[in-house]
């Protein structure tokens, strides 16, 4: 975890990193191994743009996508690879072209999964190219050719479409995972997960949760996943949606309201509409039937919501550092509440049209 006061060569790595994005202007980044002020005003202007955390430091996620930041299109032979998946903005890029030119690549995430080995396949095939699923210079070229002569418009929102109509054949046949978090209130997170689970079990969902009751001092060897952890998980069941509930905290004692997340670029880049249709859904509900402030949803690439193949949303429920936020948090009728408008927004995202 590196941050403002931080030395050494790891912190030398991240300032070439971030001056090979731009963000500082160091002559010979490996000389200066200082995390600065102009350091940690780089850190959070990358963060603030690829949708993560803004707080400052490096940590795991933060050094891991500037790491995938540094690769463009054409840096390096891309291919799939089961168990060592290559990641990085030329991977978005290469899926973003395939879409443009009607091949599924899948969401513009970044990662190369089976989705854009399959549509570079045939990709290639179709201009003529060795189909290996290997992106090097041919494929490279025929991408160049393509570009001069075919214009036309992202086909991925097609594709988001006729996958919203299948999930929206009614409540009783889907499969929710609902995710109590890894906030530091896990105990009213997973209170609030069990009254959803009824809600919906009622209705003949399948409802899976993501960790059992406990996390405290008295069962140790329950541990949480990580969200890149819970998100292969969704993935594994095969779950229609993902429902992902935190609590948080803060130095200050201003910050309170509920607020919404689904996956996407808050630079109005990539993201999923059908996980904004279902956070404005939840959203909607959850402010009718509580008085908590209105955050509203925005976009994030967050793991949970980056790595999930289908659509999920983060809802961050308050603070428990605001005294208002606290005793509602701790109120079981707000439990109701939020377990009432997050079962009755589902059910409606889900109703056919």
């Amino acid at each position: 975890m590196l941050r403002l006061g931080s030395t050494g060569a790891a912190v030398a790595e991240v300032r070439a990193r971030l001056a090979h994005l731009g963000l500082i202007t160091d002559s010979d980044p490996t000389v200066n191994n200082a995390f600065d002020a102009d350091v940690d005003n780089a850190v959070r202007i990358f963060q603030q743009e690829r949708g993560i955390t803004v707080d400052g430091v490096v940590g795991p996620e933060t050094f891991r996508r500037l790491d995938e930041a540094r690769w463009q299109l054409g840096d390096r032979v891309l291919a799939f690879t089961a168990g060592h998946v290559m990641i990085g903005d030329d991977v978005t890029e290469l899926q973003r072209r395939l879409n443009q030119l009607g091949f599924n690549a899948g969401r513009p995430d970044g990662i190369f999964g089976p989705a854009t080995d399959g549509a570079l396949r045939e990709f290639q095939r179709g201009v003529g190219v060795s189909a290996d699923g290997t992106c090097g210079l041919d494929t490279l070229r025929a991408f160049e050719r393509l570009s001069r002569s075919v214009v036309g418009g992202d086909s991925g929102a097609l594709r988001e479409h006729a996958h919203l109509a299948s999930l929206q054949t009614g409540i009783a046949d889907k499969v929710v995972v609902l995710d109590p978090g890894d906030s530091p209130f896990p105990e009213i997170t997973y209170a609030i997960a069990v009254r959803i689970e009824g809600r919906l079990a009622a209705l003949g969902t399948q409802v899976i949760l993501t960790r059992p009751a406990h996390t405290g001092n008295d069962n140790p060897s329950i541990t949480f996943m990580t969200p890149a952890q819970r998100a292969n998980f969704a993935n594994e069941m095969a779950a229609d949606l993902v429902i992902s509930l935190h609590v948080d905290q803060s130095e200050s004692s201003k910050p309170n309201g509920i607020a919404l997340f689904y996956y996407g670029n808050p630079d109005g880049g990539n993201f999923s509409p059908s996980g904004k249709n279902l956070a404005d859904a939840i959203n909607e509900e959850l402010v009718s039937r509580t008085d908590r402030k209105d955050c509203r949803t925005h976009p994030r690439t967050w793991d949970l919501l980056r790595l999930t193949t289908m659509p999920a949303v983060r809802i961050d429920l308050g603070y428990m550092s605001n005294l208002d936020d606290s005793k509602r948090l701790q109120s079981e009728a707000f439990h109701d509440a939020i377990a009432q408008g997050v079962a009755a927004a589902i059910t409606s995202f889900c109703a056919p049209r």
